[in-house]
């Protein structure tokens, strides 16, 4: 299979970055997206909602319903899973898409930030994979797709951030740890995390501003590699994906036209890998 057309995908968050970007490509091909976002009003330093994010898919072909709630919250998730199967009649893919980010040594992360993290990163990744199993369980091509990186249980990520690292690794373990249940049942788990740093709002507001943007490269590249993946037959489980390596399966190797910047700065690695060895 090479499209994701009539396919019917659950993702948490979604109003911008990069899960727009996944949702926008999955639109494309004409694909059914439900967006389970908290943003129902603009923000005043992050633009697009889910409303407007829903308003795009189904301008780029697909259609589109968006669910405000909270990822955190059993109840919203559950309202989300329930009205993609009545929308649409089932659940094909789900992404794991919605993440917190504090990059804080521990002595000065508050613990409310830590527990937004594990609440959203590890617990939301959990609840939405877990309460779409029964619908997953009846599709032919099955994915659960989550946004989390390789796990590297060295000492250096877990010492230069341990709240966030410990959130996003749960976020991988549901991934591994789905692979292995689920295979029997057809459903595939994978995770897929960007080599290099991607133009975000987090990265402008959080990592650098407008440097690190011009050191990073554009949400689509993600994009095409979720979209690569998705289509794949579901005994395809069990990976920790980077971006690169997906399209590189794919026979994309030039990946210059997914630059944020103009391509005079180097492209930095994103976390929890190593540094870039060239440009590229």
């Amino acid at each position: 299979m090479s499209t994701l057309a009539g396919r019917t995908l659950v993702m948490s968050g979604g109003s911008r970055g990069i899960g727009r970007a996944i949702a926008l490509r999955a639109a494309r091909d004409g694909a059914n997206v439900v967006l389970l976002a908290k943003t129902s009003e603009p923000h005043p330093r992050l633009p697009g909602t889910v409303h407007t994010a829903a308003a795009e898919i189904e301008r780029a072909g697909g259609a589109a319903l968006a669910v405000v709630g909270d990822v955190r919250a059993d109840d919203d998730v559950q309202r989300a899973v329930d009205a993609a199967v009545e929308r649409f009649g089932g659940i094909d893919i789900v992404v794991n898409n919605a993440s917190a980010l504090d990059l804080r040594p521990t002595r000065d992360v508050p613990m409310k930030s830590y527990d937004l993290m594990q609440d959203v990163n590890a617990r939301g990744t959990f609840l939405l994979s877990k309460l779409a199993i029964p619908h997953l369980e009846r599709s032919d091509r099955a994915h659960i797709l989550t946004l989390s990186p390789p796990l590297d249980l060295r000492p250096r990520w877990a010492g230069g951030y341990l709240a966030y690292t410990m959130a996003k690794y749960g976020m991988s373990l549901v991934t591994l740890g789905l692979a292995e249940e689920l295979r029997e049942a057809g459903i595939a788990a994978n995770s897929l995390w960007p080599r290099t740093t991607i133009a975000t709002a987090a990265i402008a507001n959080l990592l650098g501003g407008d440097a690190a943007t011009e050191r990073a490269r554009v949400p689509a590249i993600v994009a095409d590699a979720a979209h690569a993946v998705l289509v794949r037959d579901s005994r395809c489980t069990g990976n920790f994906f980077l971006d690169e390596q997906v399209l590189a399966e794919e026979g994309v190797t030039d990946l210059d036209h997914y630059r944020a910047g103009d391509g005079r700065r180097p492209l930095e690695a994103d976390l929890f890998l190593e540094p870039l060895e060239e440009s590229r």
